[in-house]
């Protein structure tokens, strides 16, 4: 019998198989009740500007890539599909998959308005392959004002020194000094926070993009290996396999203190009735000049056979980075607007926040996503989980990372 989990995935594969090709379904993840109300917002406006939206929905971001993989390899392809900016949409553009839309961004000024590194992460071989609808970045710190105030720590950790007093007074107050699901997507996202919060933009480069034999056995990369472990101590036992949103909800009621998590976890404290500033704190790093790593949603779009469909996919393309879906579409997901000419006062106050680092181009630095091929990032994930969780030297650890980014070095250098 069929899992839930594996159902989703089955039913959908049913229902591509009945229809014929080209088809107006957009193949997505956003199933969450603040991703719904965003995805309401894109769709209505495309509906508007005279589109078909057909909505297909899958709940995992695997199973919807997957989704769209079979389906374009039976040569029955969406009109649009979710994707990161990543490894594997690149792979879909090279292997001569997606429809250009050098048009759209040439016409909507794309390298005028969006930040060059996002820009980069779409560009394919000279060619625009995705739609940025949406900046996520990854590496938040996210903190509850009560539980801070009964620990008596007077403001969020500006410094790795800060962080880890304000653990301890939060640790000796009896709370949870830092909420974290022991996942191995998650704790790879702990070590990216903390790469690129005490690293700094250059070793988060070095490591990272360039692979730079020389930071991956320095002492820098060393002592980040040691404080993300240290940060193992100020866990509660229950963090192993936790979801992100179970997570979120410790800091959410205050049981926990801070946490390490991409903004769509402000969903969760807005659902919960708290507002920025007030009840929580957010913070894109531990300084004024951390990295901000620029993740988030694209939208790409598979060739059809006889290119019947490429109208539709400009539409979409053209209303997806429309400054008046831009702004709805991120107030309802909590993300920020790809856009940097835009009046975003009113958006919240942590994605004003994010805004402004976005128009700070000395702060930006590419996902992992997009720097590794799908195997290092898996590796990369599987080497900082083993770490996490077993005792393992920082040395040991060290050189295993060492191992898995100086794979297909020749790759190192793309966006």
């Amino acid at each position: 019998m069929l899992s839930p989990r594996m159902l989703a995935p089955a039913l959908l594969f049913a229902a591509c198989a009945a229809v014929a090709a080209p088809a107006a379904d957009v193949v997505h993840w956003w199933t969450s009740p603040g991703e719904t109300a965003a995805k309401h917002a894109l769709a209505d406006a495309y509906r508007a500007a005279g589109g078909q939206w057909r909505d297909l929905a899958v709940t995992a971001s695997e199973q919807a890539r997957a989704a769209v993989l079979q389906r374009v390899a039976a040569g029955n392809p969406p009109l649009a599909a979710q994707f990161n900016p990543s490894r594997s949409f690149q792979r879909l553009a090279r292997e001569g998959r997606l429809t250009a839309m050098d048009d759209v961004a040439r016409d909507g000024r794309w390298a005028q308005v969006l930040p060059a590194v996002l820009l980069d992460a779409v560009r394919i071989d000279g060619h625009i392959y995705a739609v940025p609808i949406s900046i996520h970045m990854p590496a938040w710190l996210w903190s509850s004002k009560a539980a801070l105030a009964k620990a008596g720590v007077k403001q969020e950790p500006r410094s790795m020194d800060e962080l880890f007093a304000a653990l301890d007074k939060l640790q000796a107050a009896g709370l949870i000094p830092l909420a974290h699901g022991g996942q191995p997507w998650q704790d790879r996202a702990l070590f990216v926070a903390m790469l690129a919060n005490q690293g700094g933009r250059e070793l988060y480069l070095a490591v990272l993009r360039d692979r730079d034999p020389a930071a991956l056995q320095g002492d820098a990369l060393r002592d980040v290996l040691v404080s993300y472990k240290k940060l193992r101590r100020y866990v509660d036992k229950a963090s192993p396999g936790r979801s992100w949103a179970d997570t979120t909800a410790l800091v959410a009621s205050g049981r926990a203190g801070l946490a390490f998590m991409g903004d769509w976890a402000k969903a969760e404290f807005l659902q919960a009735g708290l507002q920025p500033g007030r009840d929580f704190g957010c913070t894109p790093g531990l300084s004024p000049r951390a990295p901000y790593i620029v993740d988030g949603d694209v939208l790409v779009f598979p060739k059809d056979r006889d290119g019947s469909a490429r109208t539709a996919q400009q539409l979409l393309a053209r209303v997806a980075t429309a400054p008046a879906t831009q702004l709805a579409f991120n107030a309802r997901k909590g993300s920020v607007p790809v856009r940097t000419d835009l009046d975003t006062r009113t958006l919240d106050a942590c994605a004003q926040i994010g805004a402004t680092a976005l128009r700070d181009a000395g702060r930006l630095v590419p996902n992992a996503e997009s720097l590794l091929t799908p195997e290092q990032l898996t590796a990369l994930e599987r080497a900082v989980s083993d770490f996490w969780n077993r005792d393992i030297p920082a040395q040991t650890a060290q050189q295993t990372l060492a191992g898995i980014l100086t794979l297909n070095t020749d790759n190192r250098r793309q966006p």
